[in-house]
């Protein structure tokens, strides 16, 4: 039995992207043939899988998709699978993983009206409105509280094909019992000294995980503590942009860009502060992951992994809407408080109290329902009873 698995971009550090392939892992796990239609793929290709690149092109990004979505609904036409898994919001799936925000919320929040008037808001409205619209019958896998709320705040009557997951850490992501070790590796090999603060951020996708807020947060710090602060950024994207206005800040000589990486938990460990001041984020692993390696957390209320930090207790949420001087004056305070070896204590114990590693058998399940429902589905949401 073959499942579709529909993905615009496919790269080894992405959340979405990590997210698909735990999912697809699992699938094939269980026995089913698993066919991706993909517009660029970067990595390797697990075996059983087939990755199918889709020929299109166009000046815009939307033209693009829209493109995508016609070819592959023409594909499928002709060579039909079981259940059609999209990772981006599209007409024609039977299931929706969310790994993006509501866009409808987001317009509304961002408050920016002629873009409305857009040819790109008028094609994201119309995908989004083809998986939560009241005439679409695909059953939706959330990540988050703050997306249920969204969702069903901007689309009334979707609520019984919503299914929240649990987070999908890969367990290698845990301390291990040679963290103390590797702490100390880690900044000897970037020359930290004891004396100095390590900042992290990671993620993919500079401007949406708010880099520029970062920046400005670290050149607001008082000149003796920024002196004593570096700054690590590990993730895929161009950073030119941010190079630049690092040195407008008078702040490059205290950054280093190191693109994405394979050890993660290197920086976990050896790290003083994970910032993350996103501008919109479905979930949000690196939260996760840095609560439960004792890394104190700053963040913000719009990513929907933020919870975890509040219920952790590890760490501080900056509140919408999003102002620059509170995230600079958190980030001061959390730099030189006394409250950073109980954020750390509380973190370390989080792993214990919830599930953080079921998001891949809890997909399976979900995709397996609506598989074994056939022809004229019929979706039965379990929000209350999923775990997040």
């Amino acid at each position: 039995m073959t499942l579709a698995l529909l993905i615009y971009q496919y790269f080894p550090y992405g959340g979405q992207q990590r997210d698909f392939m735990r999912i697809a892992r699992r699938c094939l796990a269980a026995g089913y043939q698993v066919r991706v239609y993909c517009l660029k793929w970067q990595g390797d290709i697990p075996d059983g899988m087939t990755v199918i690149r889709v020929p299109v092109s166009a000046l815009s990004r939307h033209v693009m998709y829209q493109r995508y979505t016609e070819w592959v609904g023409a594909a499928l036409r002709q060579n039909p699978v079981a259940a059609v898994v999209g990772f981006s919001k599209m007409p024609g799936l039977d299931v929706y993983f969310a790994a993006d925000p509501c866009f409808a919320e987001r317009m509304r929040r961002e408050r920016r009206f002629v873009t409305r008037l857009l040819p790109r808001y008028r094609h994201f409205m119309r995908q989004e409105q083809a998986v939560f619209g009241a005439d679409s019958t695909t059953t939706v896998m959330l990540l988050s509280p703050r997306q249920q709320q969204d969702f069903t705040a901007h689309y009334p009557g979707c609520e019984h094909r919503l299914h929240r997951l649990p987070p999908g850490l890969d367990r290698d992501r845990l301390p291990g019992a040679d963290a103390s070790a590797t702490r100390a590796a880690f900044r000897q090999q970037f020359a930290v000294r004891d004396d100095e603060y390590a900042v992290l951020q990671i993620g993919s996708g500079f401007r949406v995980k708010g880099l520029d807020r970062s920046l400005r947060a670290l050149a607001a710090l008082p000149a003796a503590l920024r002196s004593r602060t570096r700054f690590f950024i590990v993730g895929q994207d161009k950073p030119g942009r941010y190079q630049r206005l690092a040195e407008r800040l008078g702040i490059a000589h205290r950054i280093e860009f190191l693109g994405g990486r394979d050890d993660v938990p290197r920086f976990l460990q050896g790290c003083d502060l994970l910032l993350h001041p996103a501008l919109s984020e479905s979930a949000g692993y690196t939260l996760l992951e840095a609560v439960i390696n004792g890394l104190p957390v700053l963040t913000t209320d719009t990513c929907g992994y933020a919870f975890h930090v509040t219920d952790a207790g590890a760490g501080q949420v900056c509140p919408s809407p999003f102002a620059q001087k509170d995230l600079n004056a958190r980030l001061h305070e959390m730099l030189i408080s006394s409250d950073r070896a109980s954020w750390q204590r509380k973190g370390l114990a989080y792993a214990q109290k919830v599930d953080l590693f079921g998001l891949a058998d809890r997909a399976l399940a979900v995709i397996e329902q609506v598989v074994q429902a056939g022809p004229g589905r019929q979706h039965g949401g379990d929000n209350d009873r999923a775990s997040a």
